[in-house]
């Protein structure tokens, strides 16, 4: 497969790298509402036995615009991200994204509502595809590849140093990140409109408000579930080894 890359989509795509909580805020005002591609990043530990390193780069992209946002760089948390976050008016699509927004509700105290996790939404529109449990993830390599044609490499960028000032390889692996996000979400979500009925986004859809995993309204408590899933059939059981 030829590899993902965001340069490779709209020509007026953007690519914002921002330190500043002043440019932050003012950067995430001009974003109009609607789904975001999302991710973090963070200093990886190079020694067992070490507590994670707090979120240092917030990742959002639309159609339009790419934001990486530095927020170890800045002197306080963009009110404006915070608000953006906290909002059911802005869907967040990642892969693990429940991962990634307890530890900033761990890290920051940040709330994240109607985050939608790609595996599951993959899983119901798509069903033939994916078997399986339906809460188990699939890696948004593996989504890149099956409905993009392309491949997302990870190698040893992933786990540097994202406190440091970024580079350009840096920022490019980090806006390819959350632009497949929001690719990923358009595409299946037209797939999902396409569906008779539409599926429900209770499906895939949740918000994890106070460190607690909640519908995507923030009102109810929620776990992965679609009545409608078909998981295949079950692995053959394993052969028992006789001495």
């Amino acid at each position: 497969f030829p590899r993902y890359s965001w340069r490779n989509t709209l020509p007026q795509l953007s690519l914002h790298y921002i330190r500043d909580h002043h440019r932050a805020n003012a950067e995430l005002a001009r974003l109009p509402r609607g789904p975001l591609g999302f991710d973090l990043e963070w200093r990886p530990n190079y020694r067992k036995g070490q507590s994670e390193n707090p979120v240092a780069l917030v990742q959002l992209a639309n159609a339009d615009t790419i934001l990486l946002l530095h927020i170890t760089a800045m002197a306080e948390f963009p009110k404006t991200l915070k608000d953006l976050l906290e909002s059911v008016e802005w869907p967040k699509a990642g892969v693990n994204i429940k991962y990634d927004c307890m530890k900033l509700y761990n890290d920051r105290g940040v709330s994240v509502r109607n985050c939608v996790e790609l595996s599951y939404l993959a899983r119901t529109v798509d069903n033939a595809r994916w078997k399986g449990r339906y809460a188990d993830l699939i890696s948004l390599a593996r989504l890149v590849e099956a409905y993009e044609n392309q491949s997302l490499p990870k190698g040893r960028i992933q786990r540097s140093d994202w406190q440091s000032p970024l580079n350009r390889s840096q920022q490019h692996y980090a806006a390819n990140d959350a632009h497949a996000g929001y690719t990923l979400h358009s595409r299946l979500h037209h797939m999902a409109q396409a569906m008779n009925p539409v599926p429900h986004r209770t499906y895939y859809a949740f918000s994890i408000v106070n460190g607690i995993w909640s519908d995507y309204t923030g009102l109810s408590p929620w776990i992965p579930h679609n009545p409608f899933y078909d998981p295949g059939p079950l692995p053959p059981p394993r052969e028992t080894k006789h001495p």
